[in-house]
């Protein structure tokens, strides 16, 4: 054995000569040459494909292209399958199995002998699992983003997942799109491999990995069908084995400064109001302070600089062609980190230098801005004590200030059942609230929070109404919808207590949300309340609701916050 072995975590298992390392080489072998075990790295690839992801059924041969990186470099790849969350197949949410997901990636590679992990990721809440899981044990990691599907094609133009989809159901709903042409519009929707092509969750959450730093410059917005995505996995494969023998780490890279930067890219480029509750955990799991706070001061004020759906008209495979990720980060060089360390050992202003904008109606300059001040906003009053959010880039800019009578429906069902009610005693200056859809009510925290708006208004052209929930929506959907209300109105938030006619006002200007009923009356209705019956009471989902923090928390487990470490004591044999 190689005297370098001594230096690797995967040394406890293959460099011992006794029983215990006979079993581990005899067992791995299978094929391999005894030099596979002289003492080369031992790269885990943590791999979330599955037919049941449809935008991650790719990874199998992203996977490939990562082995002959680390082969190249001198390592010796291990692939290995972890929980995969398909965001358009799974119920009731995804969200609700997002830290299930993260504690797999944590044990899988605590328990295997690993000395550094390439994470596959794409679909929604597999890059915050995988991120958050890989946190928590703090090996030499990089991120492998499965990349955009290819723009949508209807009627001779682009579509976009997610958009486009709001947008063709309320027309279908309205009687304004045939069921040929919705059928139509289903087929040129998903025409690749990869995941949603606007700038919904999944890409945003790939740009945040470029952001803090965990993958290679560029890496968030090659389509997935380009051959420069099995590129960018093969020189990962290759980068990873480097930084196992630097010994370049998770919370290394995660510092304070990379997720400031990661909040700041998000407003200019009118990312998901997820990554919220996404950047939240993850600084959770490395022990960085953030908070809401966050993210109204370093990012609300800042422009937005890239034109995607749903806050423009382009899409991924545009922004690609325009210069990608790279530019934007040039564009705000006086309000980043550049000195941030990446996972290329360099620093993110070095990953972008001489970074070329070739389309700008794609990515606009910084001194000629879409929207002057775009970033998410955080909203406080007596409907959410611990704060809510809302995206102006997406929203209505008449609605920005409203005040309007509210109109309840106290669960999803309930909503689903009198939302097309000709009897349903609403208008267009109302106020939809969704209650107990958040992370204990719904179980985990839907993506709900844009209703769809009620038929009768929908036919008198109403496109927009303020509506309110304890929930999430979709990074791909728009509207003047605020969204993570905490408290939750399930643990008996202010939520909770809305009743039909209330009048609610909105100032995002004034970052408020306000009830407009007196703390007596308040007072009297929280006496009255009483918690809605759990929507399942066994197994994961009663440990989910028993564990699970609220909004302003990250909706993270309480007994996940923090890492343990790499470090596994006792033998299996």
């Amino acid at each position: 054995m190689a005297a370098e072995q001594g230096k690797l975590r995967s040394a406890d298992w293959f460099g011992r000569e006794d029983k215990g390392g006979f079993i581990h080489r005899s067992w791995m072998k299978r094929g391999l040459p005894e030099h596979e075990f002289d003492g080369r790295p031992v790269i885990g690839i943590c791999n979330t494909w599955s037919e049941l992801t449809p935008c991650n059924i790719h990874f199998r041969d992203l996977a490939e292209a990562v082995k002959r990186g680390v082969y190249e470099a001198g390592g010796l790849p291990v692939e290995f399958p972890v929980t995969s969350l398909g965001e358009p197949i799974m119920r009731p949410t995804t969200m609700l199995f997002r830290n299930l997901a993260s504690m797999d990636v944590e044990e899988c590679i605590r328990a295997n002998p690993v000395d550094g992990v390439v994470l596959l990721t794409g679909c929604d809440k597999t890059t915050p699992a995988c991120l958050m899981g890989a946190a928590s044990v703090d090996l030499p990691t990089i991120v492998v983003p499965g990349g955009p599907m290819l723009n949508g094609k209807y009627r001779g133009g682009d579509i976009g997942s997610g958009t486009d989809v709001w947008k063709f159901s309320e027309d279908f709903r309205a009687g304004k799109m045939t069921r040929e042409e919705f059928g139509l519009a289903e087929d040129g929707m998903t025409r690749s491999d990869g995941h949603c092509m606007t700038m919904g969750t999944a890409s945003t959450m790939a740009c945040m990995v470029e952001a803090l730093g965990m993958t290679l410059p560029g890496g968030a917005a090659v389509p997935a069908p380009d051959s420069r995505r099995k590129v960018l996995a093969h020189l990962a494969g290759s980068r990873i084995v480097e930084m196992v023998r630097e010994d370049l780490k998770m919370s290394t890279i995660l510092g304070r400064a990379a997720f400031e930067n990661a909040i700041k890219v998000n407003a200019a480029i009118g990312g998901s109001t997820n990554c919220v509750v996404h950047l939240l955990a993850l600084a959770g799991r490395v022990g960085v302070e953030l908070s809401l706070d966050d993210f109204d001061r370093l990012g609300s004020e800042l422009p937005l600089l890239v034109n995607l759906m749903p806050a423009g008209k382009y899409l991924m495979e545009d922004f690609y062609y325009a210069g990608g990720l790279p530019v934007v980060i040039q564009e705000l060089k006086d309000v980043l980190h550049l000195d941030a360390l990446t996972a290329t050992s360099k620093s993110l202003g070095e990953n972008v230098e001489g970074a070329v904008c070739y389309n700008r109606d794609v990515i606009v300059p910084l001194d000629a801005p879409l929207i002057e001040a775009a970033g998410l906003a955080v909203l406080w009053g007596n409907l959410c004590a611990d704060g809510a959010i809302i995206k102006p880039s997406a929203a209505s800019p008449e609605l920005m200030q409203h005040r309007g009578r509210a109109v309840v429906f106290e669960t999803i069902e309930d909503y689903h059942q009198r939302i097309d009610s000709p009897d349903l005693d609403v208008d267009e200056s109302s106020v939809l609230v969704l209650q107990n859809v958040g992370p204990v009510g719904y179980p985990g925290m839907a993506e709900v929070g844009n209703m769809g708006l009620p038929k009768k208004l929908l036919e008198k052209g109403v496109r927009d109404m303020v509506r309110i929930s304890d929930g999430r929506m979709s990074g791909t959907a728009y509207g003047t919808v605020v969204l993570h209300v905490a408290p939750e109105a399930a643990i008996g938030g202010s939520l909770a207590l809305v009743r039909d006619g209330d009048m609610i006002e909105l100032d995002v200007v004034g970052r408020r949300l306000h009830l407009d009923v007196s703390d007596e009356e308040l007072a009297r209705r929280r006496a009255a309340w009483q918690p809605p019956t759990p929507h399942d009471t066994r197994g994961y989902v009663s440990l989910y609701i028993d564990h699970v923090m609220q909004a302003d928390k990250g909706v993270d487990f309480d007994f996940l916050v923090g890492k343990s470490s790499a470090v596994v004591t006792r033998e299996a044999h």
